[in-house]
């Protein structure tokens, strides 16, 4: 199963297809046009002409201004998909930076992702961008790509809205978010964000730390969903609520991504 999800590219980590899951009520999400993934930014022309392939037309990127501007995505000289995101700072960092300062062991790290995690659902920039996502996504029938840094957090956010509102069993939308953890070059992603995270902070955070922090871990996306839930009750509303999205945008996204 995971062979067959993940994309495997050179320079582009954790890309990989999260349609295809049983729906409750019987159907399937329908393969090879969901797509989450890290940043662009090392991309090789080969990685390039590999996701040109895939037709995308909506490429949703998480990150914040900042991070565009340090970090361009790279795009084929073909590349003419529509890329969406609101603007302004999400919070200024990833959120495996955002929970990287100072001098931590593993046990702090886990406790300040758990943390970062819990109040992503209200962070301004990330709002903004789910609900130009959702909006697509009930929008546009045609492949689609949602992307962060990693690809591991924020995108792992936005994944479980999606699949939830698209009648995914949690089992098995946890089982997705934590594909991360065995997608692609995973030794080379951790050690490319150590690289991030010691040139910012000094090197007084612990290599099993780093790991935490480059790795996602079910407490991570169960603290975001028990802020959703203990606000709204449940994804849909909170999407409802929050997100903007309508009953007849919902009814759109399921028509276009379910098969039954």
């Amino acid at each position: 199963m995971l062979a067959e999800r993940v994309l495997p590219l050179s320079g582009i980590h954790n890309f990989r297809d999260y349609g295809g899951y049983a729906v409750e009520g019987g159907g399937r999400l329908r393969g090879g046009i969901l797509w989450r993934s890290a940043h662009h930014v090392e991309a090789t022309p080969e990685d390039l002409a590999a996701v040109d392939a895939l037709g995308l037309e909506t490429i949703v990127d998480l990150r914040g201004d900042d991070e565009r501007e340090v970090h361009p995505c790279r795009r084929s000289e073909n590349f003419s998909a529509r890329v969406l995101f609101a603007g302004g700072q999400t919070a200024g960092l990833a959120p495996h930076l955002q929970a990287a300062g100072g001098a931590i062991d593993n046990e702090t790290a886990r406790a300040r992702m758990i943390d970062t995690y819990a109040g992503m659902p209200y962070r301004p920039a990330l709002v903004a961008t789910l609900r130009l996502y959702l909006a697509a996504l009930s929008e546009y029938d045609a492949p689609s790509l949602v992307h962060c840094v990693a690809g591991k957090d924020r995108t792992g956010l936005a994944v479980a809205v999606v699949h939830r509102l698209l009648g995914v069993h949690e089992d098995d939308l946890m089982q997705d978010y934590l594909l991360t953890n065995s997608a692609g070059k995973i030794d080379e992603r951790i050690a490319q964000g150590a690289s991030q995270i010691r040139a910012r902070y000094g090197g007084e955070i612990h290599d099993d730390a780093i790991r935490t922090l480059m790795s996602v871990n079910p407490a991570f996306l169960d603290a975001a969903l028990a802020t959703i839930r203990r606000d709204h009750g449940d994804v849909a509303t909170y999407a409802e609520a929050v997100l903007n999205l309508t009953p007849e945008m919902h009814e759109a996204m399921v028509d276009k991504l379910v098969i039954y």
